[in-house]
């Protein structure tokens, strides 16, 4: 165990470096480089251009200096927590982040908990009730929705929350605690507006998992082994949890990889349609701007949650199934 852990570790810094490159390459793409690149978008929007401020950014970021030692400093701030500067906001990529990401954390955490809380036991219910009413039922709720976007959902909600409640439930927040600092009443606000963005979002993650759940269990449930089961007389309840259910959870543990990037980049569209301070519409500012140390530095943590989600999933696997090994031989 300790062994193949050391060993996962140790291909996974080959692997970040191999991403880091290619995260640089895409960076340099636009013609010249991206401050060169900037200042164009500027200039096409007809915004003014400091001299002294593109000469103190180039000096600063070794503009002018090779490609490698471009990126050794570049990779080296990384490493040590400075993640560049922003020229669209001007300020350091730490202090543009800043709450959004633990705001994005915070919503994406909540949404996936609703998910997994919600769709398992109904999930549970329809493989274990096959072709009954309430089956019926659950997979007509399931298909509208995974046919109905998210976008349009929180347009809806909006809509009617404001014509028949006379309420707004966009923003993650009361207007007063935008800007202020941490606090009680503001913790207390964000748990108060988090329901409606978990809901809208949550909403197609639940339906796509209950209908995953539910053919895994039933193919689960036809086996030899659960057959043996039930005739040597255990209990249904004994027989459902002690092997099929678990056996079913496989997809949902090697999908860790895809959950944890989509906890910093997920939802861009909902967030920007119930304006929710989050890191995906900064992501996707960042890169129709061209603010490419901050489109870089979110690049680079999202790589580093799919190797880091990769990694825990394996070893979940591991242990949630002993068909599963760490190691292994191929037998002559």
């Amino acid at each position: 165990m300790l062994t193949y852990m050391a060993r996962r570790l140790l291909v996974m810094i080959p692997t970040l470096f191999m991403i880091s490159v290619l995260v640089f390459i895409v960076i340099q793409l636009p013609p010249g480089d991206f401050l060169t690149t900037y200042m164009n978008e500027l200039k096409a929007q007809g915004e003014a251009v400091d001299p002294s401020k593109i000469a103190f950014l180039r000096a600063q970021y070794g503009l002018d200096d090779p490609l490698y030692i471009q990126y050794f400093h570049w990779a080296w701030g990384l490493l040590h927590g400075n993640l560049g500067f922003s020229f669209e906001y001007n300020l350091p990529v730490t202090e543009v982040v800043g709450d959004r990401l633990w705001l994005s954390m915070v919503l994406n955490f909540s949404t996936i908990l609703f998910i997994y809380v919600v769709s398992f036991p109904i999930g549970i219910y329809s493989a274990t009730r096959q072709y009954s009413w309430g089956d019926y039922g659950i997979t007509l709720l399931g298909f509208l929705g995974l046919a109905m976007p998210n976008f349009l959902f929180a347009l809806i909600l909006l809509y009617y929350a404001n014509v028949v409640f006379g309420t707004s439930i966009g923003g993650l927040m009361d207007p007063q605690f935008i800007n202020a600092g941490w606090s009680l009443p503001k913790v207390v606000s964000i748990i108060e507006h988090l329901w409606a963005p978990v809901l809208v979002i949550g909403t197609s993650g639940t339906a796509a998992m209950i209908r995953r759940l539910r053919a895994n269990l039933l193919d689960e449930l036809g086996k030899q082994y659960v057959v043996t089961a039930r005739a040597k007389g255990l209990s249904p309840m004994k027989v459902l949890f002690k092997y099929p259910l678990r056996m079913s959870l496989n997809p949902f543990i090697s999908d860790i990889g895809n959950i944890l990037p989509q906890v910093v980049s997920g939802s861009v569209l909902v967030s920007v349609v119930m304006s929710l301070p989050t890191t995906g519409p900064m992501l996707l500012s960042a890169l129709q701007s061209q603010d490419m140390y901050l489109a870089g530095s979110f690049l680079m943590f999202l790589a580093l949650l799919t190797v880091v989600g990769m990694f825990v999933s394996d070893l979940l696997l591991a242990w949630l199934d002993p068909r599963i090994r760490l190691q292994g031989s191929i037998s002559q």
